[in-house]
């Protein structure tokens, strides 16, 4: 079992606490990887170490070896795939952000199963040799016809804070979607509970079987013949939420094969277009945005025309 080994710069709004609090309340660490850096003394400030009481200043090194017994998912075994770039958004020494295409999936289902994002990052990172961890590690996921932003992470140590980030809504994941119909409110926000699909185990419809809360923050900024571009920010993250919540308003998506059956359009209208990112550690703040499929704009393109 490999063993991991972290250097980091203490941020100088952190001066002034203690050790413990910077590792629990400023960099998200699980208590079960507090515990293991304590009782193994694999913590060390500057090279030293000290107990978990001891008050950290501005600029000084941090280091965490993390022996693998702590994670949850200690090896990433995907399958290295190279044949397909995956367009990068931002990466660091944590983490990627990925454009994943549609048609692809986000991960295999099936053992020495090849060709899904998770397989080709694993090819990306294989060769990125300057980079001392060169593995994949899931975080969330697209469906396989929804295309856009995509976290990556390149270590099993930022997946629980990654994950964390995501439950608090600290990063924020904002979607496009092109819809059937013209909406009667322009913006709102829809609180419908999602479960699975007693009749179809593929779909997942409100009041399903074990259905939890979900909730989608929707508003609607353009319309073209009788379809509307709809903008849409995740507070809960049920599988096919948005799907779902906008079949259930009465606008599926255009080109949804599950929750629509009156659209012929081959591609389904649905990008992860923004991310609010929070860097592990620094906790620095980007704003990334995806480039947007140019099936998008060929499908209005193609409503207009059919109007004239």
């Amino acid at each position: 079992m490999s063993k991991y080994k972290f250097e980091r710069i203490v941020n100088a709004e952190f001066s002034g606490i203690s050790l413990r609090a910077l590792l629990s309340e400023k960099w998200l660490l699980p208590r079960k990887f507090i515990h293991f850096l304590r009782i193994r003394e694999n913590v060390k400030i500057n090279g030293n170490y000290y107990p978990m009481n001891t008050i950290v200043q501005g600029n000084q090194k941090i280091e965490l070896i993390f022996e693998g017994d702590e994670f949850r998912t200690a090896t990433s075994n995907y399958i290295v795939d190279k044949g397909r770039k995956i367009p990068i958004i931002f990466e660091n020494e944590d983490l990627l952000v990925v454009n994943k295409p549609q048609g692809i999936k986000s991960h295999p289902n099936q053992p020495y199963e090849t060709g899904t994002l998770m397989n080709y990052i694993a090819g990306y990172l294989d060769v990125k040799d300057e980079h001392p961890y060169k593995h994949p590690y899931m975080v969330h996921r697209l469906d396989m016809l929804t295309s856009g932003a995509m976290i990556v992470a390149k270590n099993p140590v930022v997946v629980p804070i990654l994950t964390r980030l995501i439950s608090t809504h600290t990063i924020k994941r904002d979607y496009l979607a092109v819809t059937e119909g013209i909406f009667d409110q322009k913006e709102g926000v829809i609180d419908l509970p999602i479960g699975k699909d007693e009749n179809d185990k593929r779909k997942r419809k409100v009041d399903g079987i074990g259905a939890l809360p979900a909730r989608t923050h929707y508003q609607v900024i353009k319309e073209f013949g009788n379809n509307s571009v709809v903008y849409l920010r995740l507070e809960t993250g049920r599988t096919h939420q948005l799907r779902v919540h906008l079949s259930a308003m009465g606008h599926p998506i255009v080109g949804d094969v599950l929750y629509n059956h009156v659209s012929e359009e081959k591609h389904m209208m649905l990008h992860g277009y923004k991310q609010k990112l929070t860097l592990p550690f620094s906790m620095r703040e980007l704003e990334l945005k995806a480039d947007i499929p140019k099936y998008f704009t060929n499908y209005e393109e193609k409503v207009k025309e059919s109007k004239n």
